[in-house]
């Protein structure tokens, strides 16, 4: 399935969501905000784990999965990288069986392509060992290769050392979501679009949940906001600590795409705060090579260098994104080069597949990185929850968080508990 025929199906199911009546109950069992993929797994495991139960989500958006969930590479990781008993390490390699098993059931295309993490010097050996015992202690099936056995998986890779991760797939995020929403609505749940939440606060042994159409109580709450994460945290009392800083990261699509059969990805330089340079079969065949990264002007910048004054002030205003600037300070050009020379970002891939120039990229589209930052300037590396009483708050989920979607989704309602007593919740008169 292509990115079209996923947006395609993305859209018929935003139409059906879009003509439910535009009120919100005034009470139910569980309130979940945001309508991204992690929002849509939560409401479909409250419902699976009770089912009968009324769960509500709320999207502030006009369609579901308009953000981080509909605008990624595609990627099914299989936990290589992510330290040893981190939540990231847990929750992505649970999550992988989850979604494979998942996509069956539902009927969305998924391919486990495989992926080769090519060391393309001798000084990338040691990292490369490190990734595989990381691997094995994460309980990931990968392989170490040589150079002409990792040429006989990518004939057209270069480099002298791999490892290969056969269970790497891929998938379209945006058919998933659809999918997720189509099922959580057959189980019973509602799904409302362009309903923003104001705020969420703990109430007579449950939770209040204000929004733009009124206010709902509830037994719980769980919010997966996504880039707003850190602004309905705060509107509901929390710490601002950590504030999401957003990352553009723009893709080019290959115009070659027999060079790359599956995934070709680097072995991650610790001196870099992000993965660099990849290049990514898509479920629809196309080749993209990317991502950049570089601080946003705006949390929903997706077409060009669109500046949205309040999020730009947002990053600005907090002490972090001083001291994070200064710490990556010295890798600054290299990504304003990579994001403004297609020339510097082909030489760049050409590292990994040999014979690549500026004139097999095409710009193609880009994601916004909703990435926590802390006060003292450090990016939040591994998935962090918060919240308290009847309020579950996911206020991190980077990457690798749509592969472990559902893993997340479980251990949110695991944190909330049961949300269903048998009674519908009433809003106390006022």
């Amino acid at each position: 399935m292509n990115r079209a025929s996923g947006t395609a199906i993305l859209g018929s199911v935003t139409s059906a969501v879009s003509s439910r009546p535009e009120s919100v109950p005034s009470s139910c069992d569980l309130i979940v905000v945001g309508a991204g993929i992690i929002g849509l797994a939560v409401a479909r495991e409250a419902l699976v784990r009770e089912p009968g139960a009324s769960v509500v989500v709320l999207e502030c958006e006009h369609q579901i999965a308009s953000h981080q969930s509909s605008h990624n590479s595609g990627v099914i990781h299989a936990g290589i990288y992510y330290e040893p008993g981190s939540l990231k390490a847990k929750l992505c390699v649970e999550g992988a069986a989850a979604l494979y098993r998942l996509c069956d059931e539902l009927g969305v295309a998924t391919d486990a392509i495989g992926k080769l993490i090519v060391a393309t010097n001798a000084a990338e050996l040691p990292r490369l060992d490190r990734l595989h015992e990381r691997a094995v202690a994460n309980g990931v099936r990968v392989e170490k290769l040589n150079g002409a056995q990792l040429r006989e998986i990518e004939p057209r890779a270069s480099g002298i050392a791999a490892l290969h991760s056969p269970d790497t797939g891929i998938v379209d995020y945006a058919a998933v979501c659809a999918a997720l929403a189509g099922d959580v609505e057959a189980r019973g749940g509602t799904v409302i679009t362009g309903c923003a939440v104001e705020r969420v606060e703990n109430a007579d042994g449950g939770a209040r949940v204000i929004h733009a159409r009124g206010v709902t109580d509830c037994s719980g709450a769980i919010v997966c906001a996504g880039l707003q994460s850190d602004r309905l945290a705060q509107a509901s009392g929390a710490t601002a600590d950590p504030r999401i800083i957003p990352f553009r990261g723009a893709y080019f699509t290959l115009r070659r795409p027999e060079l790359v059969r599956g995934l070709i990805y680097p072995v991650p330089d610790p001196a870099l705060p992000f993965l660099g340079v990849h290049l990514t079969r898509r479920i629809g065949g196309d080749v993209i090579v990317g991502p950049t990264a570089l601080p946003a002007t705006a949390r929903s910048g997706y077409r060009g260098w669109r500046i949205n004054p309040r999020d730009l002030f947002a990053t600005l205003s907090w002490p972090g994104s001083y001291r994070m600037a200064w710490r990556w300070r010295r890798q600054a050009p290299r990504e304003l080069a990579w994001a403004f020379s297609s020339s510097a970002y082909a030489r760049e891939a050409s590292r990994l597949v040999s014979g690549l120039g500026a004139d097999d990229l095409d710009p193609s589209f880009a994601g916004i990185r909703a990435q926590a930052v802390g006060r003292d300037g450090a990016l939040i590396d591994d998935f962090v929850f918060a919240g308290e009483g009847r309020i579950v708050q996911l206020r991190n989920a980077p990457s690798p968080a749509a592969t472990a979607s559902l893993a997340i989704a479980a251990h949110c309602c695991d944190r909330l508990g049961p949300i269903a007593d048998g009674e519908p919740r009433q809003r106390p008169a006022s």
